[in-house]
């Protein structure tokens, strides 16, 4: 999967768990939680979505590592390698 194709994943994911969120506003650098104001609940759920999606397992500790969609590509890529 290219980095165009996650994060097109990524943020098909993000929309299924918070639909107010417009895909075409969010930047590599928005915080999931500060930025797009994503609750606890929403961010578990995303990472849950993208764990069925990809089977890309993110651990707890790895949160911080997915708290932005550019890290989160980053990080997902790096998985499926």
């Amino acid at each position: 999967m290219t980095d165009a194709e996650i994060r097109v994943a990524f943020l098909e994911e993000l929309t299924s768990v918070a639909p107010d969120i417009d895909p075409a506003t969010v930047g590599d650098d928005d915080h999931l939680q500060d930025d797009l104001e994503l609750d606890s609940m929403d961010f578990l759920n995303l990472v849950a979505a993208l764990h069925q999606r990809l089977g890309v397992s993110v651990p707890e500790a790895d949160y911080p590592q997915i708290a932005t969609p550019g890290r989160a590509v980053r990080y997902l890529a790096h998985a499926l390698n």
